[in-house]
């Protein structure tokens, strides 16, 4: 029997099958597109063998052994002891399933897998993500704009709460589309794969979740200086009602005001922007012209509080 879920860890059992099976074709795991069609061994799933997958938050286990039938290897990472008691009752015996008991955001992942060649250099993630620290575990994933984690992750197929899953995947101009929105899409390219209810836990979160798929850029934005352009981000987005040539009017407006340069408007309107857009309207690329722009006029954006 499962132990009951714990309100300190946040934690819902997901039970749909539904949505099990959507995380894990979304992984993209060898033998993938078998889950729906048992007999169908396909030539694309063979070419895909020997992926690794590090499990994040594995519960009870439901998706842990779909994992494993599909990958080389799982390492399954749970901070719940009583989970861990669990997984390893069920799953203990399985030659492909590791288990660490820990907290993953204090996780050094390669000393722990350091002793069991087998399972090192995981290079997908699957996880179903606590609501309440869904940005420390992105951040440990991908890191920051200023300090990028250079990630050894193909793919993050993460269960997230809806409203996140929304601004993560956002396109410029979309109403959830902000300063989340840029600092991931920076360093991953985001799909959203697909709603799951809140009626497929147990017991039921109070809002919708969905599972989104993240790919770590292999190659970053060309940002001259990676801060100036994350200050720059905080100072745009840090009004959302005003129009940029007002959340940035400090830049540059004085110098233009006394006939010395150009505007913010200028500014927008000489990289081929809308000058009188909203910071929710530039993509991640528009972000990187505009701060190598003022960068090389010597005009730095200061840090305003966190926004997200």
């Amino acid at each position: 029997m499962a132990p009951r879920p714990r309100k300190r860890f946040a934690q819902h059992w997901l039970r749909s099958e539904k949505a099990l099976q959507q995380i894990v074709l979304a992984a993209e795991l060898s033998g993938g597109k078998a889950l729906l069609r048992p007999e169908a061994e396909t030539e694309s799933a063979v070419g895909r063998k020997g992926d690794r997958v590090l499990e994040i938050g594995p519960g009870t286990g439901l998706l842990t052994q779909r994992l494993l039938r599909l990958a080389e290897t799982v390492v399954a990472v749970e901070i719940d002891r009583d989970l861990t008691q669990l997984l390893r009752q069920e799953l203990g015996d399985v030659e492909n399933f590791l288990l660490i008991e820990a907290d993953f955001l204090s996780l050094d992942l390669a000393a722990a897998l350091a002793d069991f060649p087998a399972f090192q250099a995981p290079n997908k993630v699957v996880a179903n993500i606590p609501y309440n620290i869904t940005g420390p575990i992105l951040e440990k994933l991908l890191g920051t704009i200023t300090q990028p984690n250079p990630t050894p992750f193909d793919s993050l197929v993460l269960l997230v709460q809806k409203e996140v899953a929304e601004r993560l995947c956002a396109a410029p101009g979309r109403k959830a589309f902000g300063a989340l929105s840029v600092r991931v899409q920076y360093l991953a390219e985001c799909e959203w794969i697909g709603l799951v209810p809140a009626k497929a836990f147990q017991p039921p979160p109070k809002v919708d979740s969905a599972v989104v798929r993240l790919k770590p850029r292999k190659f970053l934005p060309a940002a001259q200086q990676p801060r100036h352009m994350d200050q720059l981000v905080r100072l745009g987005f840090a009004s959302r009602r005003k129009m940029l040539r007002n959340n940035l009017k400090g830049l540059l407006n004085a110098e233009a005001d006394s006939g010395e340069g150009e505007s913010i408007p200028e500014t927008l309107q000489r990289l081929g922007l809308n000058p009188q857009a909203r910071a929710e309207e530039l993509g991640v690329g528009d972000w990187v012209a505009l701060s190598n722009d003022l960068l090389a006029r010597g005009k730095t954006a200061q840090m305003p509080p966190e926004v997200g």
